[in-house]
């Protein structure tokens, strides 16, 4: 897609209604205006009423949208979502439809939430004016890291000390369990104390985004998702954990999210509730650079379900159900007893309840917590303090650096030690990591019966989670993913692959399971990024493993969640972000958008335009000529990262040279080091990749070498140490040192940006946490791409996903988990919501509904 439709957007789209209105004209005088509007767009002379927009028109989603932009300047015409263009396809139906339907009343925004007793029921404060904050903010945050780092390597480094000291091999591991235990807790027990003491209990409020008190938020937030506790999610250990924080959590409560709530105190989660993986619910929420927290309540034996967001001052009531890929936006609240599914969330009769409840009681819950705990302290953190050893003792220069006397450094024996060390340990890692993984795996789940109903919390609960642990290594999926090996790396997790239809590009670098031997692709079928195979169904006492099995020649876009009863089949397009149905009759042959979702073409005339280069014979020589620029992408990304781990190893070994005469500040010094060093070397990285091959507007097939460069871009950098930087000043200097146009003072609490370079984020905008601007998108064998402006003041909401050919107008907003399709324009301070996205209000109110 090149830049020209996008730059065709008329700029002044700030007539259209706030709602959608009756249509003042007669239909028929609709019609032609509809009619002629259509007709520049797809730039023809004329256009029939009766006219498919896809099948006759040749139309695809970005046309319509550039379509229903043009509409809503229009004042006197309806506002037009994408949503109405895919059901009613031609002008006709689409002006009948609309005639149709009842007028809504402009929604006024809900109330705020009560303040609490002492609390201020004030306006939200105005955002700060100026750098002094913004640079103060960064200091604070900068000099807490710097105190924390050196907290950190004091205890550590005095522990070693202590440990070493020890004589025989007893003694020494009896040493590394005892330090490792006191080191453990107080790892976990000082975030508790810190927010204690910071915040005392959170309540409903407003926090002006680097101001003193978002400091107190940053180092709570940050402490608190780094404690060692958010390892046991699944456990009840976790459950212990966040009501140490203050949340109030019920008896028998299951959390699998690894999303950490911050908030804790407005978190209300009755008895046998269970939220399940990749949930978001933060009790906070960003907007116009102010912080707004508030409550999330889940009544007993209430159920969240994959991928969902709860924004603040959401509630499920007793026994109530939130469907897959679906969000409760601010003030939605599911009754006693009901289900609910979609974004925002909706009345369903689905059942998202598969697995009934087993006996499992508190003596279950306790023994396995205890054999958690134990595991660590006698197992992992012996082990973890051994590896320091082995390190020690298989590089004699750097045991030699510990010693008082001359400097290692000045030896090039130190620097010869070190590199062979990281040869070792780096590329002897990955046959062992391949082999323990299609080792031990396949041996556990030999305990497993698919379909049958297990308690959790014992043998088979632990041999699962295993599982889901070992055969799910983010770091192999991204070396192997968009290539020819990917599909023989997941074979031998135990993937059921079919006839293999070998594209090059059958797996995006993100594709993630329950357990790998009950998930099933179809022959033919091409995987973007973002997949979580849901072949686990849990209550909140038991859990069962069933096949989840996706048809053949489907095509997958980026972040679906697909559980294990989806009712999709053969020749299906699950468009991004899709919430995949589990009800009514399988569905094949269509395509899929929304949530929930809808039936959409399965392709247009623009995305089939290659076609003949998936031929026998062009496969013959285009794939091949894909194969080996992919292999030598794989060998650039190991050996990028083999020179990090080795320069690491040196940052890390000078420390212990200069530990002697600087004490624990060489090692804290270090710390720092590392991170400033990680940020650096992959900005270079990255610099490098498109330094020849800049990324830019693209419409080509997944065959031509300017795709198979793109690819290079996705896999060779690293985005992995940006998450360090979320909710800092120094998220947006890191984004304009890779190319990001991006203003000033811009709040990122953990937004992904695919393609840097093809982003603008206007000045004071706020980016909420699991929020995405991807500027690209593949369809079976296409390719597009185009840029992608966020204006100033506008929010995107948590876990909002915004795609390709975008401009959202000055202090608009995304309300969350919102699909924001391809082309679409925002105007200026609209609130639009959904999947996908529409209008849902205007002005200039502190809330979405």
């Amino acid at each position: 897609m090149t830049g020209k439709s996008f730059e065709a957007m008329p700029p002044d789209l700030g007539a259209s209604p706030t709602v959608r209105g009756a249509i003042a004209a007669p239909a028929a005088g609709v019609e032609g205006v509809l009619a002629a509007v259509l007709a520049d767009v797809v730039r023809v002379g004329e256009v029939s009423a009766d006219s498919h927009f896809f099948d006759d028109l040749g139309a695809d989603s970005m046309v319509m949208a550039q379509f229903c932009a043009r509409v809503r300047k229009h004042a006197d015409l309806p506002s037009i979502s994408m949503k109405d263009v895919y059901r009613h396809p031609t002008i006709r139906s689409l002006v009948t439809a609309l005639a149709a339907s009842v007028p809504a009343a402009p929604t006024a925004p809900p109330a705020s939430a009560p303040a609490a007793p002492g609390e201020s029921s004030a306006p939200a404060p105005s955002a700060p004016t100026g750098t002094p904050r913004y640079v103060l903010c960064g200091a604070l945050q900068l000099l807490a890291f710097l105190g924390y780092s050196y907290l950190v390597a004091f205890v550590a480094a005095r522990g070693y000390t202590w440990i070493s000291a020890g004589s025989g091999l007893g003694d020494v591991y009896l040493r590394s369990v005892l330090f490792g235990a006191a080191g453990f807790m107080g790892l976990c027990v000082f975030p508790v104390l810190v927010k204690w003491v910071l915040i005392g209990r959170w309540k409903p409020r407003q926090i002006r985004v680097w101001s003193l008190a978002y400091v107190r938020l940053w180092i709570v937030k940050t402490l608190v998702r780094s404690d060692p506790m958010v390892l046991f999610v699944g456990s009840p250990l976790y459950a212990l954990y966040l009501r140490a924080l203050g949340a109030r959590i019920g008896r028998g409560v299951v959390i699998l999210s690894r999303n950490v709530p911050l908030c804790t105190d407005l978190l209300a989660v009755g008895d046998g509730a269970l939220i399940r993986k990749d949930v978001y619910f933060t009790g906070y929420r960003a907007q116009d650079g102010v912080i707004r927290t508030g409550t999330v309540t889940l009544g007993r034996n209430a159920v969240v379900c994959e991928a969902t967001v709860l924004d603040i001052d959401t509630a499920l009531g007793e026994a109530a159900q939130l469907g897959h890929a679906s969000s409760l936006h601010s003030g939605q609240a599911v009754p006693d007893g009901e289900r609910w599914h979609g974004s925002p969330a909706q009345r369903t009769d689905v059942d998202y309840q598969a697995v009934g409840p087993v006996a499992c009681g508190a003596a279950r819950r306790v023994l396995h917590s205890l054999v958690q705990l134990l595991t660590v302290l006698l197992v992992y953190v012996p082990l973890a303090i051994g590896a320091v050893g082995l390190l020690l003792a298989v590089a004699p220069q750097l045991a030699a650096a510990l010693e008082p006397g001359p400097s290692a450094l000045t030896t090039w024996t130190f620097y010869a030690d070190a590199l062979a060390f990281s040869l070792v340990v780096f590329f002897g890692a990955l046959p062992l990591g391949l082999l323990l993984m299609v080792t031990v795996p396949r041996l556990l789940n030999r305990t497993i019966t698919p379909g049958r109903v297990y308690p959790l919390y014992g043998f088979h609960y632990g041999a699962h989670r295993a599982i889901t642990f070992l055969t799910n290594r983010r770091s192999l999926m991204r070396l192997f993913g968009d290539s020819s090996c990917v599909v023989h790396y997941l074979r031998c997790l135990g993937y059921d692959l079919s006839r293999i239809e070998q594209t090059g590009s059958n797996f995006g670098t993100e594709v993630k399971h329950e357990t790998p031997y009950l998930s099933s692709v179809g022959s033919g079928t091409m995987v973007a990024d973002g997949l979580s195979v849901n072949n686990a169904d849990y209550s909140s006492t038991s859990f069962r493993v069933a096949r989840t099995s996706i048809g053949p020649r489907n095509f997958l876009g980026n972040r679906i969640a697909y559980p294990s009863r989806g009712r999709t089949g053969d020749n299906c397009l699950l468009a991004t972000k899709v919430m995949v149905p589990v009800d009514g009759e399988v569905r094949e042959g269509v395509g899929l958008l929304g949530s929930p979702s809808f039936e959409i073409p399965r392709s247009v005339r623009r995305d089939s335009s290659f076609d003949g280069l998936k031929s026998e014979e062009q496969l013959r020589h285009r794939l091949p000529a894909k194969n080996r620029h992919n292999v030598v992408t794989m060998g650039w990304y190991l050996l990028v990262r083999w020179i990090y781990f080795f320069l690491v190893t040196l940052l890390v070994s000078a420390a212990a040279d200069l530990y002697a005469p600087f004490g624990a500040a060489a090692i804290a010094l270090a710390n720092v080091l590392v991170v400033l060093f990680t940020a650096v070397y992959y900005v270079l990285v990255e610099r490098a990749v498109t330094a020849c091959h800049p990324t830019g507007p693209l419409f080509c097939s997944i065959y031509d070498q300017r795709f198979w460069q793109r690819e290079r871009f996705w896999k060779v950098p690293s985005e992995t140490y940006l998450r360090l930087f979320d909710g800092t000043p120094f998220k947006s200097l890191i984004w304009r040192m890779l190319g990001v146009r991006t203003g000033r003072r811009v709040f990122d609490d953990g937004c992904y940006l695919t393609e840097r370079t093809m982003v603008t984020l206007g000045d004071g905008c706020t980016l909420n946490t699991g929020s995405v601007v991807q500027c690209h998108s593949q369809e079976d064998g296409a390719f597009k791409s185009d840029r992608s402006t966020v204006g100033p003041g506008a929010t995107l909401g948590v876990g909002a996903f915004v795609h390709y050919g975008v401009a959202i107008g000055d202090g608009a907003v995304l309300a969350p988990d919102s699909f924001l399709m391809k082309g679409e324009v925002l105007p200026p301070r609209a609130r639009w919501g959904g999947n996908p996205a529409r209008q849902i209000g205007r002005g200039d109110g502190g809330e979405w509904r």
